[in-house]
C-alpha cells in the first residue's frame, strides 16, 4: 500500500488486469507487479514529523515500495515494513539493501508483528474497521513515549466510493484523532490539513493531507 493508498487507484494510466478492491491481496500484487508506482521519495509528512524524533523501532504500515522505511532506517531506526502485498515487500527490501529493515508480508488486521514500536508510521494506510479491533491494535503497538504518525489524503467521500472505495470501511483521521483527545494517555502533537506537492508517481494528483501525529503517555 503506502504512499500507498487506494485512493490513488483511479489515477492510473491503463486499466488494472484486476478488478479494483482494497481488501484483496490480488489487486495489491498486481499494483506492484510492473513499473515503479510511487516517486521513491519519503512523504513529506513523514519527514516533517519524525525528523525532530530520537530513532528506535519503527513499524511502516503499508510500505509499499519502501521509500519511507529506507529513509527511516537510514536515519538510525531499527524499521519493520508491513505490506499486504508480497511484491511491495519485496520491493522493499530490495531499496533497503543492507539498511535494517525487516520484511513482514501480512494485513494490519492479521499479520503477527512484535511490538511495542517508539515509532508507528501509517501513511494512507488501508485498515478495516470490520472486527472492531483496528484502533486497540494500533494503540498497543505503541510503546510509551513513542510516537504514531496517521496521515490521509484530504477527499470527498462520494467521491472516493464513485470509485469502489467506501471511506467508512476504513480507519479514518478524524476516527483516530477523536478516540486519541478522548484518551488521557495520549498528547495529540499535530492535528492540521497541510498543503501536499508532489509530481512524480501515482500520489501526485493529491495537494492536502490530514496528518496527525500523538505521543503515547501510558
Amino acid at each position: 500500500m503506502s504512499e500507498h493508498a487506494c485512493h490513488d487507484h483511479w489515477h492510473q494510466h491503463d486499466a488494472p488486469r484486476i478488478a479494483f478492491d482494497p481488501h484483496s491481496v490480488e489487486h495489491w500484487d498486481e499494483r506492484y507487479s510492473g513499473e515503479q508506482v510511487w516517486s521513491g521519495n519519503p512523504n513529506q509528512a513523514l519527514v516533517d514529523e519524525v525528523s525532530g524524533l530520537a530513532p528506535g523501532r519503527a513499524l511502516d504500515v503499508g510500505c509499499g515500495e519502501g521509500a519511507d522505511a529506507v529513509w527511516l532506517a537510514r536515519r538510525g531506526w531499527q524499521v519493520t515494513a508491513l505490506d499486504i502485498s508480497s511484491n511491495a515487500v519485496e520491493r522493499t527490501l530490495a531499496a533497503a539493501g543492507d539498511l535494517p529493515v525487516t520484511g513482514v508480508v501480512g494485513s494490519f488486521s492479521d499479520a503477527a508483528v512484535e511490538g511495542p514500536f517508539d515509532l508507528v508510521s501509517c501513511m494512507y494506510p488501508v485498515i478495516p474497521l470490520a472486527g472492531g479491533m483496528a484502533w486497540p491494535k494500533l494503540s498497543g503497538l505503541v510503546a510509551p513515549g513513542g510516537a504514531l504518525v496517521f496521515v490521509h489524503h484530504v477527499l470527498d467521500p462520494e467521491q472516493q466510493r464513485s470509485h469502489g472505495f467506501d471511506p467508512d470501511e476504513f480507519l479514518s483521521t478524524q476516527q483516530v484523532v477523536s478516540v486519541l483527545a478522548a484518551d488521557e494517555g495520549w498528547r495529540i502533537e499535530t492535528d492540521e490539513e497541510r498543503q501536499r506537492s508532489v509530481t512524480e508517481g501515482r500520489g501526485a494528483g493529491h495537494t492536502r493531507d490530514h496528518v496527525v501525529r500523538a505521543t503515547r503517555l501510558s
